[in-house]
């Protein structure tokens, strides 16, 4: 091979990467967001070390998250470090930083790292390149014999592997040499202790980072991050401020991304730039008398060059609610349309939204202040105390787990809720708004599976959502409403929709549909894809066990819409599918969602499929869960699994997932004629090897 032919398959080569990695580029290139930089230097070095040097800091704090959380409890540490022993404190996300001098940081400069779980025992997206760092570490030669740190694991316990992330990096750093300080702390979301395993974890941790510091500890007092700049008209060009678009890139003064030739809005589209996609379609699935709602919902993304794949989530940006964003600025006495800037006071510190802002603006979108309330926030709140009655009651409850249990978390009290229950229903004054910013968590997206197939609907996405409400009782306070923003979001926009909303009943919670300067018009939502693994055998002859109840029906849906797309489009090749499995379970007929299509799906694709239906709380039929229905045909499945069937779970992780494992542990066990410990490495197997598969929360 001549230099002319190495030059053209060089080129090839760069050509084909381009072409496949065309998203990824254009992520770079375009994605600059103030929202996407994460904690940096001046000069732009992605070199820890270097970075520790240039913003003089003593003391790091990383995080690696997949939905936020991580992230929330991180800065939530970083800023109790500064406020009780004055340290020099960065906090930043994993991926924005290359690890090769981790072990010379100074010799006084400890390392808490906060990493969640995802998947099977998966480090979230983010967290990848410093895992790929740990796994190529010499440990032979400790290459991290310097380094002091914590750990603090985010998991769900109904996951098999619990916390498999943060459990791997501390076994790798610790056989590198590293030296964790204090015990691994594991936060469970599966027992909805995540809170109070951190509270735990961080009353010892503080203790042990004192000692290997050798720190002075301090009371706490709150020392902002922003400078908090109250603006007035002649401040500002007001097409430069925000008043609650989801990104920076849809503010008046600036222009979207846009294709000319293809006519589509371009991204890369992300939780730092949604797509606003309009649901153009949207119906009740309930029946009348189920006493419940579940939303259908359809959203046009012919506008933009989106792509997804049959098995993956919409993730849909929500905005407060109308009575909620009233009785948070009410209970802290807010001006609404008080106009603000932030500028960080350290280099590493971004601003958490899109500013020149309101308040108004940042409590309906930025702020999550319908969220439940931590122990955490009420320690901090002391300070603010508007009398010294008030204080007491902070500081009491605050120390006290079963106490603040049974006075604040069994109520369902959001932050708005808490305060005015303990000032007898008068506004508190005396909170500075760059504290409820800092302190508030922000608003994340919600992840919903999707109900379409890529394949026939290629451009309309399509979710079904369980609107969360739930009436909380307690007679010595009154009456209030506890409900999940998104769903109570879409069901308005279906009343809306619909023509319905003359019959909605008034206590129902209600949104601004219009959006910022009206940008969400005709019932459009920021959008975004996220990929999921969740997805179907590429051999269309492999058979496939489904299992989900409720809404767990949804990315069957999907599968079973996909597989009929797939036989239209081969109808002249003769082509078989393996047999198709589907076991699904619901309360009653009220709420056997998509009752009316099955029996098409299943016209569609003959003997290759079958739907098995149990009823949980029908007074005329025996109580049946899927579980149940998978024993009922315990041969056939067995039969299944011998011809290299995917299982496939979606739904409740924390009763369902388990009750189903533990049917197949059985099943597998008998049917196989092995024992019950072997049946569990065998579906164990299957989990590692991509063939058991759980989309669950």
């Amino acid at each position: 091979m001549d230099s002319l032919d190495g030059i053209i398959l060089t080129v090839f080569a760069i050509l084909v990467i381009i072409y496949y990695k065309l998203e990824a580029i254009k992520s770079i290139l375009y994605d600059e967001t103030e929202e996407s930089l994460g904690a940096v230097s001046a000069s732009g070095s992605r070199d820890i070390t270097t970075v520790i040097e240039e913003n003089d800091k003593n003391y790091i704090v990383f995080y690696g998250s997949q939905t936020g959380t991580a992230e929330d409890y991180a800065k939530m540490f970083a800023k109790e470090l500064v406020g009780k022993f004055s340290l020099k404190v960065m906090c930043a996300d994993l991926e924005n930083f290359d690890f090769e001098t981790l072990n010379e940081l100074p010799k006084n400069c400890l390392v808490s790292f906060f990493i969640s779980t995802y998947g099977e025992g998966d480090f979230p997206d983010s967290a990848v390149p410093f895992e790929e760092f740990l796994l190529g570490l010499d440990e032979s030669e400790l290459p991290l014999n310097r380094l002091r740190f914590t750990m603090f694991g985010l998991g769900n316990s109904t996951y098999e592997f619990f916390n498999n992330a943060a459990k791997k990096a501390t076994k790798n750093m610790v056989n590198s040499g590293a030296k964790l300080i204090g015990p691994l702390g594991q936060g469970d979301d599966g027992a909805a202790t995540t809170d109070e395993d951190y509270l735990a974890w961080k009353e010892n941790i503080l203790e042990d980072i004192k000692d290997a510091l050798a720190l002075q500890e301090h009371e706490q007092i709150y020392e902002p991050s922003f400078e908090y700049d109250v603006l007035i008209g002649n401040d500002v060009q007001i097409d430069t401020v925000s008043l609650g678009e989801p990104s920076k890139q849809y503010l008046p003064c600036n222009t979207l991304p846009f294709s000319k030739q293809l006519n589509v809005q371009t991204g890369p589209f992300n939780q730092h730039f949604p797509y606003l996609a309009p649901i153009v379609k949207s119906k009740e699935l309930f029946g009348a008398n189920a006493g419940r709602s579940c939303i259908h919902a359809e959203f046009d993304i012919s506008g933009s060059n989106i792509k997804y794949s049959t098995g993956d989530h919409l993730a849909v940006w929500p905005s407060n609610s109308n009575e909620s964003v009233k009785q948070f600025l009410s209970a802290f006495n807010l001006d609404e349309d008080e106009m603000f800037r932030l500028k960080p006071l350290d280099s590493t510190v971004q601003v958490p939204f899109v500013v020149p802002t309101t308040i108004g603006a940042a409590v309906r979108y930025y702020l999550e202040i319908t969220g439940p309330i931590s122990r955490q926030f009420f320690n901090a709140l002391i300070q603010f105390a508007p009398n010294n009655e008030i204080r007491q009651k902070l500081s009491t409850l605050s120390k006290d787990k079963e106490l603040f249990a049974e006075k604040i978390t069994s109520k369902c009290y959001n932050i708005a809720d808490a305060i005015l229950h303990l000032s007898d229903h008068k506004p508190w004054s005396t909170v500075p708004f760059e504290f409820l910013i800092e302190s508030v968590p922000l608003l994340k997206p919600r992840y919903y599976s999707i109900s379409s197939s890529s394949s026939s609907e290629k451009q309309t996405v399509h979710i079904t959502a369980i609107v969360e409400r739930n009436i909380v009782k307690d007679p010595l306070s009154p009456v209030h409403n506890t409900y999940g923003i998104t769903t109570n979001l879409i069901k308005h926009i279906e009343f809306t929709q619909n023509f319905e909303d003359n019959n909605r009943d008034q206590s129902e919670i209600s949104f601004n549909l219009d959006g910022p300067r009206d940008l969400f018009q005709d019932f459009k939502l920021p959008v975004f894809v996220r990929r999921s693994t969740f997805k179907l055998p590429s051999n269309p002859k492999t058979p496939v066990i489904m299992i989900g109840p409720g809404t767990g029906i949804a990315p069957f849906r999907g599968f079973v819409r996909e597989r009929v797309k797939f036989l239209e489009l081969q109808k002249d090749s003769n082509v078989e599918l393996g047999k198709h499995l589907l076991f699904y379970g619901c309360r009653n007929e009220d709420d056997y969602l998509y009752q009316e299509e099955w029996p098409e799906y299943a016209t569609a694709l003959g003997d290759s499929f079958q739907m098995f239906v149990g009823f949980s709380r029908d007074p005329n039929s025996k109580k049946k869960y899927v579980q149940y229905l998978l024993e009922e045909q315990k041969e056939q499945v067995v039969t299944l699994l011998k011809e290299g069937a995917f299982i496939y779970v979606c739904g409740d992780a924390k009763g369902m997932a388990q009750d189903v494992h533990t049917t197949l542990v059985k099943i597998v066990s008998e049917g196989m004629s092995i024992t019950d410990t072997e049946a569990i490495d065998m579906l164990k197997m299957f989990k590692t090897s991509g063939k058991y598969q759980e989309d669950v929360w």
